[in-house]
């Protein structure tokens, strides 16, 4: 069951929606949902298809349902739907279609005969002389664009158990296709024991920062350092595998954990029930402290290289199964490639990479085993997250088909350091199990009459063009929504949008966001660019290739039409181009990365995508005195403005900062001066600069203050995600690697600069402008210039 949602509105209503907006609108603009839940890169669409192609500007919303609010803002409305009685919430909405949510919603309209406007004796409500119901007011659902309704005591709501059971144990015919009664989220962990991950640090690394969420930590002088923050009302399992599974039975009354051994790694099944396997981790602290304290040690006897081999898919699969009944999130921990059990990989010999690394085969799932385990995972509510921290290739083009399908998230550490790599671990961790999170999630996208959803893309599962599921969405992911115009739209009426998501709250709450946005309608092309969302558009083309990974320079270039307005922001398609995923530097870069870049720009928002493709780049040493720095009265901090990303523009006396949202690299200038280097690193000569440093060192003056404000700024922004640090001396150090390939306007192995691609584009609008040719090949319209 989804939420029937409401239809149409009362002429009286109508009247009051032909408004005019200059701006995006905001939740107080007609009850419409804030441009933080959902962007369009129109605010005004073409009232007609022909118009809409001529202009060549797609019809697209960047939806991110649960993106996270400032703590300025107003929390967002939770409606009960208890008072509702014994009726079907479907049945209420359909009662209730013309008063539900004035604004926006009520006018969305499928084809349904319009309402009477008769609601139910509970729900019924005198007018006013305006003909606004008396109760308006206390109804948020009736003037708010974004909303939570509680349908927890509704079964019609619940999720339902997969069809298939996917263990291959007998199930339990009573539980097949049953409603799930909501409950809090569980979570299973499961780390990889294999030699390469011990040796590496990755598995000591691992098992304290799960130490760090469930319990806490604290310095050795006793002082606390981190605070638990895994939700109070969570279960967890622990499972460990090499080339066998390992479970832990995690009672309350033992002093050490039961290991229990499944050998048997191509037919597996969890040894023990939900109810010894998933425990509360504060009544059994004691139990799991040992185990995660002794862990390494317990595998450390065997012989280097002996469990080498990793039976990955055998952990997801048995992980599956302990969750097939209640949904959950799966975190693994991962460093070897996984060679025995389903979805069995063998290691890839090396290639040429100019050559090979853009064969298609290093982007595409080599086993089927792995799609199955992701749509699975995403048909039973589960969510699957990894943490990789290889030392050789490990085909995320094969394992990350499965958190890429289940809607999971995935951190990738290449030759993992504990000293540099375990805060930065702990802390993505850490905002995994904080930040907003609903699971067995259903998403439904609708609009007004005239518009049809086209496609959607994003970290999801689509089993139907209209439904898509996902194991766990989160406050970070987004997806996006294309348009077609199927009819002419009236302009003395709105467009409507309409986004629903069915899901478990972590807390064990069934509920439905809703999303609600009203578009003016125009037949001049001139207010369809002037009020075009670029960002929206730019995130729109960055998912576009990369659900089309091989596509060369030319076809991803010709994807996108140029027009007028676009030219503003020529730049971020240059990024497009010339980045990870995409054009003829893409050989160049390995696949694991490439694909790690794709899994992470699929669901990414319109914020992250954007300083992914352009980083900040702030020059340092030119910062304002009072820049950076709280204000004295109200306390916030007004960050520096930014600078272009070319060489070009860099200073050897000075110190620059660029940031991608995954990598800070601080580039020291060699002609820096002494000063500079005693503020910000504590000493004044630059050979002296310790490059090992994971953060800058706090120091008691204004441009040290000022910097790592700059930076917890940031991390602030990402939910107290860190990232990695590193400094570049120049023409001393290697990160200086790192610094250049950031300068998006500048040669990037075969990518061309900035200049060079606004002279191609310059080339073609005039040979468009001579001989009236279209813009591009294939191409139905001639040049709108």
């Amino acid at each position: 069951m989804f939420l029937n949602l409401p239809q149409t509105l009362l002429q009286s209503t109508r009247a009051r929606m032909r408004l005019s907006w200059s701006q995006p609108p905001s939740e107080s603009s007609a009850g419409n949902s804030s441009p933080k839940f959902i962007r369009v890169s129109t605010w005004n669409i073409p009232n007609s298809s022909r118009l809409a192609e001529d202009l060549s500007i797609p019809l697209v919303a960047i939806i991110q349902p649960f993106a996270e609010l400032d703590d300025r803002e107003e929390p967002i409305p939770l409606v009960q739907t208890g008072e509702f009685g014994s009726r079907s919430l479907r049945e209420v909405w359909r009662i209730c279609e013309s008063v539900v949510h004035l604004g926006v919603c009520a006018n969305i309209d499928v084809g349904l005969t319009p309402a009477n406007g008769k609601v139910e004796p509970h729900y019924f409500s005198a007018l006013d002389a305006n003909f606004a119901r008396l109760d308006y007011l206390e109804r948020p659902e009736l003037r708010k664009g974004t909303i939570d309704f509680d349908v927890s005591q509704w079964t019609d709501y619940w999720a339902s158990n997969p069809l298939k059971p996917p263990s291959t144990s007998p199930a339990d015919p009573a539980l097949s296709n049953a409603a799930r009664n909501p409950q809090s989220m569980r979570y299973v962990f499961v780390l990889d024991v294999s030699d390469t991950s011990m040796r590496s640090g990755f598995l000591a690394s691992a098992c304290v920062a799960l130490r760090a969420i469930l319990y806490g930590r604290v310095s050795e002088d006793g002082s606390e350092v981190a605070q638990a923050c895994l939700p109070s009302c969570c279960t967890i399992a622990l499972v460990t595998f090499e080339d066998v599974l390992h479970f832990y039975e995690l009672s309350p009354n033992q002093t050490s954990p039961r290991q229990l051994v499944v050998a048997d790694v191509d037919d597996v099944f969890p040894p023990l029930p939900p109810t010894a396997l998933f425990v509360d981790p504060h009544q059994c602290r004691a139990v799991i402290e040992s185990l995660l304290d002794n862990l390494q040690q317990r595998h450390a006897s065997m012989s280097p290289g002996v469990t080498s081999r990793s039976c990955l898919g055998s952990a997801l699969r048995v992980s599956l199964d302990a969750l097939a009944y209640t949904g959950g999130h799966v975190v693994s921990f991962i460093s070897t490639l996984p060679g025995l059990g389903p979805g069995r990989l063998v290691p890839l010999e090396k290639f040429n990479r100019d050559e090979a690394w853009d064969d298609i085969k290093f982007y595409v799932p080599r086993d089927i085993e792995w799609n199955n385990l992701g749509e699975a995972c995403a048909d039973a509510g589960v969510g699957v997250s990894m943490f990789m921290a290889p030392t050789k290739f490990l085909d995320i083009g094969s394992i990350g088909a499965v958190p890429s399908l289940s809607g999971g998230d995935i951190f990738y550490h290449w030759d993992f350091k504990p000293a540099r790599d375990g805060p930065i671990m702990e802390s993505q961790l850490r905002r995994l199990v904080t930040r907003k999170t609903g699971y067995n999630c259903s998403i439904r996208v609708r609009a007004s009459n005239g518009l049809r959803v086209e496609q959607l893309a994003g970290n999801f599962h689509l089993p139907s063009p209209s439904m898509p599921t996902s194991g766990t969405l989160d406050a970070d992911q987004a997806i996006s929504v294309s348009f077609n115009i199927t009819a002419t739209l009236s302009t003395h009426q709105h467009a409507f949008i309409q986004c629903a998501v069915l899901h478990t709250t972590v807390d064990g709450l069934r509920q439905i966001r809703v999303i609600n946005l009203a578009l003016q309608v125009t037949d001049l092309a001139g207010n369809v660019f002037r009020f075009a969302d670029m960002d929206a558009v730019v995130a729109h083309f960055t998912r576009h290739c990369n659900y089309r990974p091989h596509a060369d320079s030319e076809t991803v270039h010709n994807s996108r039409r140029t027009n007028g307005r676009v030219l503003r922001d020529l730049v971020f398609v240059s990024s497009i181009l010339r980045f990870d995923n995409s054009g003829d530097s893409a050989k160049y870069i390995e696949p694991d990365v490439r694909n790690y870049h794709r899994h992470k720009l699929r669901g990414a928002s319109v914020r992250n995508t954007l300083f992914h493709l352009y980083p900040r780049l702030l020059a340092v040493h030119d910062l304002d005195d009072t820049i950076a720095l709280p204000h004295p009265e109200t306390g916030v901090i007004d960050v520096p403005s930014l600078m272009r990303n070319s060489h070009t523009f860099v200073q050897e006396n000075g110190i620059y900062l660029i940031d991608n949202e995954e990598l800070q690299v601080v580039w020291v200038g060699q002609s820096a001066s002494p000063q500079l280097l005693l503020d910000l690193f504590g000493v004044d000569d630059i050979f002296k600069v310790d490059i090992r440093i994971t953060e800058l060192p706090i120091l008691d003056n204004r441009l040290s203050k000022q910097v790592r404000n700059i930076i917890g700024r940031r991390r602030e922004e990402r939910g107290g995600r860190v990232t990695k640090l590193l400094i570049a001396r120049q023409n001393f150090d290697a990160a200086e690697i790192e610094f250049g390939d950031m300068l998006m306007e500048d040669h990037n192995n075969a990518a061309w600069t900035y200049p060079e691609y606004l002279a191609m584009v310059h080339k073609r609008i005039t040979t468009a402008l001579q001989r009236g040719m279209p813009l591009s090949p294939g191409a139905h319209v001639r040049a709108p210039w």
